[in-house]
């Protein structure tokens, strides 16, 4: 979702500026990319969750976001709108990020405040693999605010539930220690 959805930009306007500078993006699983970052095999890594990985690494906050539900125009809970709560969507399969990716752990904390257990049916690591999985009718999609594009998404009702989960935060980080060049510091920056 980060590499998709808020990474765009932040890295065509890095090319342009730093042309002659090599950037490779390696996608993983939480320990992957920690483990590649502490080894210095990548130079940074970007990550939502499982902050514990990375214990040998300065993590910086890069910025904050939310959640939005994600139906078929069809969907009961399409009606409600931003009245929607915890107790509606434990009434319905979810499809959503696999556990310690992208926010999963705030949407299970939610559900466990309530003493619910949510019903996810489906799970993926990848936001566009969610919406399929939304319009082909298997679940309600519990996803990044940001990973909803209107125009290519037209055909669902994207719900703001920022008011059931805690916002989460994508952090950089680096090794302790590395000497950080100024193009380093302005993708940082960026």
């Amino acid at each position: 979702t980060q590499a998709r959805y808020a990474l765009p930009g932040v890295i065509s306007d890095f090319m342009k500026n730093y042309p002659h500078v090599s950037l490779h993006m390696h996608q993983g699983t939480p320990q992957q990319i920690s483990d590649a970052a502490a080894k210095g095999e990548a130079d940074f890594a970007i990550a939502t969750e499982a902050m514990h990985l990375y214990s040998d690494l300065v993590m910086l906050p890069c910025y904050h976001w939310n959640r939005c539900i994600l139906l078929k125009p069809d969907h009961p809970l399409a009606q409600l709108s931003e009245k929607v709560t915890i107790e509606d969507l434990a009434k319905f399969p979810l499809v959503t990020y696999v556990f310690g990716f992208t926010g999963r752990s705030a949407l299970d904390k939610a559900f466990q405040r309530k003493g619910l257990k949510p019903r996810i049916v489906f799970t993926a690591t990848d936001a566009d693999v969610i919406k399929t999985y939304v319009r082909s009718g298997v679940g309600v999609g519990v996803l990044a605010s940001m990973a909803i594009m209107d125009e290519l998404d037209s055909d669902l009702v994207k719900i703001d539930v920022s008011h059931l989960f805690e916002a989460s935060t994508t952090k950089i980080g680096f090794r302790k220690g590395t000497f950080l060049r100024s193009y380093m510091f302005d993708f940082i920056e960026r």
